[in-house]
């Protein structure tokens, strides 16, 4: 079984990349964000690998990191989610983002991946939102400000910040995880107005 492969980007196809390794071409699927992620033709890469044997064929998938192999094998776990669907999912969301929408039981961040609608996105939380601790990427101020009863024991900027989101339009686990990444970033004593700025933006991007 392949684990890893080093070599030269040799060409790009639509969702998948040939890797020159010592002469030999290997096509390795991998998911958009994975793809964009990577250098030009004739530069060097490495890729953490998933091997997939089938009858008729042997499927190579390649990924930027090991945790975001580990999640494509938890994620396939999931009743109705094949590889296609695990690449598309970690192709909108990166493995800590994945976690945090896992644990926050976010199903419109995970409904954003092509090929997911409403009910297996639902599916998807419900069964993997216990392994997203065990797999890390969850900021625990984040996890904490989700909860409306930790949310109230938070400092008011932050209550005040998450509040404003939430009338904006935003549902509350995405103003948790804005307003919790910009406490990270500016400190315990930013006031509302700079989390809100710094939320907007981390929701934005």
């Amino acid at each position: 079984m392949i684990g890893k492969l080093k070599g030269l980007i040799d060409s790009y196809g639509e969702d998948f990349v040939i890797l020159d390794v010592n002469g030999v071409g290997y096509v390795v699927q991998c998911s958009m964000r994975t793809l964009q992620s990577l250098p030009k033709p004739g530069e060097a890469a490495s890729l953490a690998i998933e091997t997939q044997v089938r009858e008729d064929a042997i499927r190579l998938f390649g990924f930027t990191s090991d945790a975001e192999r580990d999640w494509f094998r938890i994620l396939q776990t999931v009743q109705g989610v094949g590889a296609k669907v695990a690449l598309a999912i970690l192709g909108v969301l990166p493995p800590a983002e994945l976690a945090t929408a896992l644990s926050l039981q976010d199903k419109a961040m995970v409904s954003r991946a092509p090929g997911v609608g409403p009910k297996l996105a639902a599916r998807i939380v419900a069964e993997l939102k216990d392994k997203a601790p065990a797999f890390g990427g969850v900021d625990p101020l984040v996890a904490r400000l989700a909860g409306a009863d930790d949310a109230k024991n938070a400092p008011k900027p932050v209550q005040d910040a998450i509040s404003a989101l939430v009338n904006l339009g935003y549902g509350r686990p995405q103003a948790a995880a804005a307003v919790g990444a910009s406490v990270k970033a500016l400190g315990e004593a930013a006031e509302t107005g700079a989390l809100i700025r710094r939320g907007l933006k981390e929701l934005a991007g």
